[in-house]
C-alpha cells in the first residue's frame, strides 16, 4: 500500500495513498506514536476522510431530483483508491479526487475534492478544498475521524486519560437510535464543566454527538503526564467523540454535517447539516492535529 511521509524536527507524519489517510503521527523527540494503528481485531482504520456524507443514511440511500443514491457510512472516500498525490514538498502533501463516471453513479455532482497535510512545529494542519465542478448547486458535508492512541505510556490507563476543552459547557449528546440514525433524544454530558473522563463504557451507546458546539479547542490529558495532544476545529460546528467500546484509543471527529436523523425525508438539499456550494465555486475548512 502506498505511504508517503513528511517530517520536520519535531514530528513525522504519513499518509496512506488509499483514502489519503493519515496513519501516523510519531513524535521524534518522545519516540511515540499517536496515531492508533488499526488493529483490525478492533478497529482496521486510523483516521477517515469523511466526504459528502457523515455518518450514516438512512436505509443506505439519499434522494436528489427523484433518483435515488447508495452511498456507505461516511461517504466515498474511506479506503478510496482512486484518491492520488498531487503535490509533496518538505512540509506539506497534497491528495486528490475528481469526479468521475463511478463516483457519479453515488453522487451527482461534479467536483474536485483536495485534502492538504502541512507540517508546522508540532502541528499538522488537515485543510480540505472542494471546488463544485459542475453548473448547479452541489450539496455535501466534510469531517474529519482522527483515531488517537490512549494511553500513550506504558505506565498509564485508559482511564487516566480526560478530554478537556477550552471552555466550561453544558453540553448534550443527541444519541443514535439502533439503525445509527440521530433521534431527538439527548443525555447530559457536562454541567459548566470542561472535562469528560474517558472510561471503557462511555461509548456503550455509540458515539458522543455535540451539535453546535461552542469550544473550538479539546486536549487530550493524562492525570500521570499531562497534556498529550491538542485539536482545534475553528472551522466546524459539530464535534463526535467515539471509540470502540474498551478499546486503547480516541477519536476526535470534527465534522460539519451530521447522520441523517429518524424522521428525514432523505433529500439530499434537506439533509441536516448539509452544506450548499454554488456552480464553480470553492469551499474550504480545516482544522490541526497539535502534539506537545
Amino acid at each position: 500500500m502506498e505511504k508517503y511521509s513528511i517530517s520536520n524536527e519535531h514530528l513525522k507524519i504519513s499518509i496512506l495513498e488509499k483514502g489519503a489517510e493519515l496513519c501516523s503521527i510519531k513524535n521524534l523527540t518522545t519516540g511515540k506514536e499517536h496515531l492508533w494503528q488499526a488493529n483490525p481485531e478492533i478497529w482496521n482504520s486510523h483516521a477517515p476522510n469523511l466526504f459528502p456524507i457523515i455518518g450514516i443514511l438512512k436505509d443506505g440511500f439519499f434522494l436528489y431530483k427523484g433518483e435515488k443514491y447508495e452511498m456507505p457510512k461516511h461517504g466515498m472516500l474511506r479506503n478510496n483508491k482512486n484518491i492520488r498525490l498531487k503535490e509533496k514538498t518538505n512540509d506539506k502533501l497534497v491528495f486528490e479526487l475528481i469526479y468521475s463516471e463511478e463516483t457519479l453513479k453515488i453522487y451527482p455532482f461534479k467536483f474536485d475534492f483536495q485534502i492538504i497535510f502541512k507540517l508546522k512545529g508540532k502541528t499538522l494542519e488537515i485543510g480540505h478544498k472542494i471546488t463544485n465542478l459542475d453548473n448547479k448547486t452541489m450539496y455535501f458535508s466534510v469531517g474529519g475521524h482522527p483515531a488517537f492512541n490512549a494511553p500513550v505510556n506504558e505506565n498509564e490507563e485508559y482511564e487516566d486519560y480526560y478530554l478537556e476543552f477550552d471552555q466550561k459547557m453544558n453540553l448534550e449528546t443527541y444519541l443514535l437510535n439502533e439503525n445509527g440514525l440521530l433521534s431527538n433524544k439527548t443525555e447530559k454530558v457536562l454541567e459548566n464543566s470542561a472535562q469528560i473522563q474517558l472510561h471503557k463504557h462511555l461509548f456503550d451507546r455509540d458515539a458522543l454527538i455535540f451539535k453546535n458546539i461552542s469550544s473550538k479547542k479539546v486536549s487530550l490529558k493524562s492525570k500521570i503526564s499531562g497534556t498529550i495532544l491538542s485539536v482545534e476545529y475553528p472551522d466546524f460546528k459539530n464535534l463526535g467523540i467515539w471509540a470502540k467500546p474498551g478499546a486503547p484509543y480516541i477519536c476526535i471527529e470534527p465534522w460539519l454535517g451530521i447522520a441523517d436523523v429518524e424522521g428525514t425525508d432523505q433529500n439530499l438539499k434537506n439533509k441536516e447539516g448539509i452544506l450548499s456550494l454554488g456552480a464553480g465555486k470553492e469551499f474550504e475548512a480545516a482544522y490541526k492535529i497539535i502534539i506537545e
